[in-house]
């Protein structure tokens, strides 16, 4: 079957380095009051906060979600700069940290801009109404929202596709961008999109636990989906403590199947 998105219409995608902000789901890891084995592990890889990426180039910054650590993960990888914050959807775990732009709004003296479908605008001038109101106070953050084209759209060179897929029944966005495809907070993709996935090297994918969920993907329909589409490696976020310690989580899961962990990095040129 000929798929339009293997003929190269997604530019040039060579020295992007993608960042694991968070890899937790909206609890995160560990959970207040738990004492389950998962959240009083002492290995790092099993401390998540809450999901968020981090992609960059030469030219472009770019974080996909920000949720209630954003401002935590921003001085943990040493960020300076900030070209636009891209969100999937609208729930707290994923837009709560906007108030931290202002850091960035000073240093570049400009707004910083917000990528969101109109729903999700809608919640962010509710949620943020003081930054949207008439009288603007002093010091508060300054966002540009921007929709997001249905066909996609570029930042300073970087094309972003966006993907329609479902949290229970909210439509959501994940993106892809060259070979490399983000998916988060889904457990239904649509053939169509599917479609717009294929022939990535480099896929994220939401598993919460290893019990089906109503609005995530298991670990074995994470899996079963990876296998559907057949990238050169894969790698697991939003990760609930229900879903085990990293270390036994990895054991399941053949080589090229990655549990992701706050802070992993990989080049999508490797």
């Amino acid at each position: 079957m000929l798929r339009i998105f293997d003929l190269g219409l997604l530019g040039n995608f060579s020295g992007v380095k993608i960042t694991f902000l968070g890899t937790g789901t909206s609890q995160g890891v560990p959970v207040i009051t738990c004492d389950c084995a998962t959240c009083m592990s002492a290995d790092s890889r099993d401390k998540r906060l809450r999901t968020s990426v981090l992609i960059e180039t030469n030219e472009t910054i770019l974080v996909i979600d920000a949720g209630p650590d954003f401002r935590q993960q921003m001085l943990r990888e040493n960020i300076k700069r900030l070209d636009a914050i891209i969100l999937t959807h609208e729930h707290k775990d994923h837009i709560s940290g906007m108030d931290d732009v202002r850091a960035f709004n000073y240093k570049s003296q400009d707004a910083i801009n917000i990528f969101a479908e109109e729903r999700v605008q809608k919640a962010i001038r509710k949620e943020y109404s003081y930054v949207f109101s008439e009288y603007q106070y002093p010091g508060i953050p300054k966002m540009r929202l921007n929709l997001i084209p249905e066909y996609g759209f570029n930042i300073n060179g970087l094309s972003l596709i966006p993907l329609r897929v479902f949290h229970y029944r909210l439509p959501v966005y994940g993106f892809r961008i060259g070979d490399f495809a983000y998916i988060t907070d889904a457990n239904y993709v649509p053939e169509e999109t599917k479609e717009k996935i294929y022939g990535v090297k480099y896929l994220v994918i939401n598993a919460l636990r290893r019990e089906k969920h109503i609005s995530h993907f298991s670990l074995r329909e994470a899996v079963d989906f990876i296998r559907q589409i057949s990238p050169r490696k894969a790698y697991i976020t939003h990760i609930s403590h229900q879903m085990g310690r990293y270390e036994d989580i990895q054991k399941l899961l053949p080589s090229e199947i990655i549990v992701a962990y706050d802070g992993l990095k990989f080049n999508c040129d490797e």
